[in-house]
């Protein structure tokens, strides 16, 4: 009986997906609940499990394909047995030596040979090679390296053999080298490599994921639907670098993670987000809507691009949970495993570019939200301090803001509360 499969659905927003690699292909059989065949979406990519045991029997949509939430992508026989690509037939059972093979009636009893076993031909592997000779198989193409992965791996010392490609078409992407952990050692070629093609000005056009697509959809709606301006401030993280290094042995001997800037930074925008409640807001249509509740969006690299999971009510998250949390999300964003109820809604992002190295930017906000905090690299700089010259670890910080529904005095007063926070953190608990 032929069972179809279809596209599940993946979320109440996302109609159509685009298919990725078929884990089973044609004829090959698959267990109850196997992945078959992987699906990405803008947001997410999930796995198609198999519906029963059965063999896969006809792929409607190939990889790269789009398919609506619905559609039959292919069918699967159940019960249907497994015929694996290659396989030979089985042989005859072999008569044993002595044994006389049944007669068939009619038939003429035939001679025994008497030919010894030295007589029998040469089995086909020795023969010399000729043109009837089988050709040898072809090698495997070197994946395709994007500039910024073949940069990173130069750094590394990596091969593009120790790397697993993700990306389209199996490209080696910049995050696949960074996964990376430490390259073994690898043997110096024997030649050298083939020369590039005269000229060395190639093109290649490569189509955009779903999850690229939305993004480029997101900001480009947020730049022509919100009125968007930005703010700046520096903050002195003297006092959260010196917490940090007085308890970051206990703390993560305790907790098994290590104390980092991103838990200040989401209790110091919570704290701020109460005393400027209109950039926890959102404009819905001739309304603002004030959210009595806070779930920070930190903004992460995943495998396949930019993603903003949400802490869900993190005023009620001590800094261990907010540091786990984060650290799990982070991980699971690499291995593209997030759901997609951990990246829907969110009423404020933090963005934190300076893990990247960048000194500042103005960050970009994710609607149907109203402001995002932007983080940046922390560098030694002079400032004056009671008339004299000292050296401190200073952070730019930047809020993008939506002016719709916030006056610059409220993100002012915003950024101002986060730097207060960040400079003196026991404000924090004492609500000063």
């Amino acid at each position: 009986m032929a069972i179809e499969l279809k596209v599940p659905s993946v979320g109440e927003s996302i109609t159509e997906v685009q298919i990725g690699d078929w884990l089973v292909p044609e004829g090959q059989s698959v267990a109850k609940d196997g992945a078959i065949v992987v699906i990405e979406t803008d947001k997410v990519t999930v796995e198609l499990p198999a519906p029963s045991e059965g063999t896969v029997t006809k792929i409607l949509k190939k990889k790269g394909e789009k398919a609506a939430v619905g559609e039959v992508i292919g069918y699967l026989e159940n019960g249907a047995p497994a015929v694996k690509p290659g396989a030979k037939p089985e042989a005859k059972p072999e008569v044993k030596s002595g044994a006389k093979p049944e007669a068939r009636p009619g038939a003429k009893p035939e001679a025994k040979s008497e030919a010894k076993p030295e007589a029998k031909a040469a089995p086909k592997s020795e023969a010399k090679p000729g043109a009837n000779a089988p050709a040898a198989p072809p090698q495997a193409a070197e994946p395709r390296v994007m500039p910024s992965a073949r940069r990173a791996m130069q750094e590394k010392g990596l091969s593009p053999a120790q790397v697993v490609p993700s990306g389209p078409g199996g490209r080696i992407l910049k995050e696949d080298v960074l996964v990376v952990e430490k390259a073994p050692p690898v043997a110096p070629p024997a030649a050298a490599p083939a020369p590039a093609s005269p000229g060395g000005r190639e093109e290649e056009l490569v189509p955009m994921t779903p999850m690229r697509k939305r993004i480029a959809e997101r900001l480009l709606q947020a730049q022509s639907a919100a009125a968007l301006l930005t703010t700046f401030n520096e903050i002195d993280m003297s006092v959260v670098v010196a917490l940090r290094k007085e308890h970051q042995e206990e703390f993560q001997k305790r907790y098994g993670i290590k104390l980092g800037f991103m838990s200040f930074f989401v209790k110091a925008v919570i704290d701020a987000l109460k005393i400027v409640p209109q950039l926890n807001a959102e404009v819905r249509g001739e309304n603002i809507a004030y959210r009595n509740y806070y779930d920070i969006g930190v903004a992460v690299g995943g495998g396949k691009g930019l993603v903003v999971p949400v802490l869900r009510d993190a005023d009620r998250m001590s800094f261990a949970q907010v540091e786990t949390s984060i650290a799990d999300l982070a991980k699971r964003a690499q291995e593209n495993k997030l759901a997609i109820e951990e990246l829907a809604g969110g009423t404020f992002t933090i963005s934190n570019g300076g893990i990247y190295g960048s000194l500042l930017s103005t960050p970009i906000v994710n609607p149907p939200q109203s402001g995002i905090l932007g983080l940046h690299a922390i560098q030694d700089r002079p400032v004056v301090r009671e008339g004299q010259i000292v050296v401190r670890p200073m952070m730019y910080v930047a809020v993008t803001y939506d002016h719709r529904i916030v006056d610059g005095r409220e993100a002012v007063s915003f950024l101002k509360r986060v730097k207060e926070c960040i400079e003196a953190p026991a404000r924090m608990l004492l609500e000063t």
